[in-house]
């Protein structure tokens, strides 16, 4: 489809969406957002589902909540299901959560079920967060919108019991509200901007209760919106829900004075800290015995260099050093819901550059300092070599290993590090020691 066709040739609705082709969409996303909204979602829909889900993610990142819902709402199954598997994981999220449970578990059958898992979690915050509180169901519009837009968009979205509006930029980021009431009561031809005021306060997903309970005392609110990690709205957490969580966090805290727990606590029994503690103990061990079996092969290697055992360690510390940072950003990353299990290749590749070129800035180091220490240019080389091999091996664990265990349904936080030291420790040893044994005539002086 060229930009000279349009996208649907339905009779009385041509001069509503005939700027919708392929061009516009990918070189105006913005600009096509808005005439997206300026429409009824059932005639849009139609011209939507002629064109492929993938050209849809960029105009869907500025479509406001309302908007995006109520086209969803209109989409066929298959035509939604391809839309929600290309578009960013948290706004895909943040529509299923404000439908009902019923609608909400039909599309995520049809998505497949590695991207309904990462949607899942997605949708799942600690119950003592802003996001385990929030109400998902929040109208957010723009504020050139008319108070009669507003009305005919929340009936087409299916939009019940909300107390106010919030206004979004084009980075669908909120900046003010609108009463309920003052815009039903208004003028129809208004637009919000003029009814709105300015948000007092806002909290992230992931803040805690105790957080939340200060902030709305402070600011004597009696709800708060809720924001993504880019800013964006995603909920809203009300005063009543938290006071109700708070009694029931009471009442759970009495049954852990009692020992009714499946999580260790700092005077936890002995029996049961050790229970919880002594398997990834041995696990630990397990990995160890598998990195010296490594050193192992190369024993003969190590004999007849003795100074490769020396600059062993320094190897394995740089890439083990390398594969926490790209662990903690990744595991950050997963926490805030930034990135998604389905984003896996974009985060591969960005820590492969990540320990390719650190790797060749350190190696670049290392080298200077192992040849002024030894006098060898054969081993300034292998190490070298070994450092850019490993770090950039460690960079892509690091990313790597929390997006498994995520996928496979284990806490990451549980055992990552102990496989990420495990990968890190044998890709050192393999990478320094197999290279020397490769090039050993360059270390024979």
């Amino acid at each position: 489809m060229n930009s000279a066709t349009p996208v649907s040739q339905r009779a009385g609705r041509q001069n509503a969406i005939d700027a919708l082709n392929l061009r516009f969409l990918r070189d105006h996303p913005l600009d096509a957002a808005h005439e997206l909204e300026r429409h009824a979602p059932s005639a849009v829909a139609l011209a939507l589902t002629r064109l492929p889900p993938e050209t849809l993610r960029p105009v869907w990142e500025h479509l406001t909540p309302v908007t995006g819902d109520a086209l969803l709402h209109a989409l066929p199954g298959d035509t939604a299901a391809g839309v929600l598997r290309e578009i960013e994981p948290g706004r895909a999220a943040g529509s299923l959560l404000r439908m009902d449970e019923a609608t909400r578990e039909r599309h995520l059958a049809a998505v497949g079920p590695q991207t309904a898992d990462d949607l899942r979690r997605f949708m799942t915050y600690p119950a003592d967060s802003a996001g385990g509180l929030m109400d998902a169901h929040v109208a957010a519009l723009r504020a050139d919108t008319t108070a009669g837009q507003a009305l005919e968009r929340l009936r087409a979205a299916h939009a019940r019991g909300f107390r106010s509006i919030f206004l979004v930029d084009d980075d669908q980021r909120p900046h003010a509200t609108v009463d309920i009431q003052e815009l039903a009561l208004g003028d129809p031809d208004r637009q919000l901007g003029e009814m709105s005021r300015p948000i007092a306060a806002s909290v992230s997903a992931i803040d805690p209760r105790d957080s939340i309970v200060e902030l709305l005392e402070e600011q004597h609110l009696d709800e708060l919106p809720v924001l993504d990690v880019h800013r964006r709205l995603i909920g809203v957490v009300r005063a009543r829900d938290v006071v109700r969580a708070a009694r029931e966090a009471s009442s759970a805290d009495l049954q852990l004075m009692v020992g009714v727990s499946k999580d260790e606590r700092a005077l936890s029994p002995v029996h049961f800290a050790v229970r919880k503690r002594l398997l990834w103990m041995n696990i630990n061990l397990a990995t160890a015995f598998l990195a010296a079996s490594v050193v192992g092969l190369f024993e003969s290697t190590i004999a007849q260099f003795t100074a490769l055992a020396v600059l062993l360690p320094v190897v394995a510390g740089q890439s083990g050093n390398a594969g926490a940072q790209a662990l903690a950003v990744t595991m950050r990353g997963l926490a805030l819901r930034e990135i998604g299990v389905r984003q896996w290749p974009r985060v591969l590749m960005k820590e492969l550059g990540v320990g390719a070129i650190n790797g060749v800035a350190i190696a670049a180091t290392t080298a200077a300092g192992v040849y002024l220490w030894s006098g060898s240019q054969g081993l300034a080389i292998v190490i070298a070599i070994a450092m850019v091999l490993s770090m950039t091996i460690a960079c892509l664990a690091g990313a790597m290993v929390p997006i498994l265990l995520t996928r496979a349904g284990q806490d990451p936080a549980q055992s990552s590090s102990i496989l990420l030291t495990t990968v890190t420790d044998v890709a050192g040893f393999m990478s320094f020691l197999g290279i020397a044994t490769l090039l050993s005539g360059l270390l024979i002086s």
